[in-house]
């Protein structure tokens, strides 16, 4: 009787680095830059509608910044991708030889012997030439690939749930408090967010919250700091 086989599962992280690097961005970027401003204002001296108004148009600009930061950076990975495929695309086209020798000439550096590279160069280009020189000579595949819109997506959306922390923390707390509550709030939220973004990654979430969480304190300490340097009597 044969045994069972089973169907043996990997689970790989590396297809959701695009987005995730960009959620995780815009979610920490929203929460300490509006709690930032929140903080700030705060310790100025300025009455709750100040704060929730400079915390809404915060929100607001930051996440359109994000999002016209992650489109433009990531389109500009996108358009040179676009630029080398068109340029192996027309050197297959012009001496097919050539870039047959140099896909072999890849493989025997990563350890096969000559016979066997050159024939896994044959097969590779007789089934998808295109493909097999953007993977292997180029570095492009489809999980990795330039994606500006989602990324650029998944930054303003991050972006605007991160700032809602600080925002309502602003719009709810008395005014007088509102620098300490947004502070222990953001904190808090900081280190769940790190944890997570770790998590996902496959990295340890202690790390990750305890890295995220410095940075945020250090942010809410000199933006109170700056407050309170230009207070504003009542």
């Amino acid at each position: 009787m044969e045994p069972i086989r089973r169907h043996h599962r990997e689970l790989h992280r590396s297809d959701r680095v695009g987005w995730l690097r960009a959620a995780v961005l815009g979610a920490n970027d929203g929460i300490v830059s509006i709690a930032g401003l929140v903080v700030g204002v705060a310790a100025g001296g300025a009455s709750t509608a100040v704060i929730a108004a400079t915390g809404v148009a915060g929100t607001v600009a930051g996440a359109m910044s994000m999002a016209a930061g992650e489109y433009v950076s990531v389109k500009s990975q996108a358009d040179t991708e676009h630029a080398d495929l068109a340029t192996e695309t027309r050197e297959l086209h012009e001496d097919p030889h050539s870039e047959l020798e140099e896909l072999a000439a890849i493989y025997r550096q990563r350890g096969l012997t000559p016979t066997l590279a050159h024939e896994v160069a044959v097969q590779l280009t007789a089934h998808d030439a295109l493909g097999a020189h953007a993977r292997d000579e180029l570095g492009i595949t489809d999980t990795l690939r330039a994606r500006p819109l989602q990324a650029a997506s998944a930054s303003a959306c991050a972006f605007v749930i991160g700032a809602a922390l600080p925002l309502l923390t602003a719009i709810l707390v008395p005014a007088q408090h509102v620098a300490a509550g947004t502070t222990t709030a953001t904190l808090a939220c900081l280190c769940v967010t790190g944890a997570w973004g770790a998590h996902m990654g496959g990295a340890s979430p202690w790390h990750g919250a305890l890295r995220v969480t410095f940075w945020g304190a250090l942010a809410m300490a000199a933006a109170a700091l700056i407050g309170q340097f230009f207070h504003i009597p009542a």
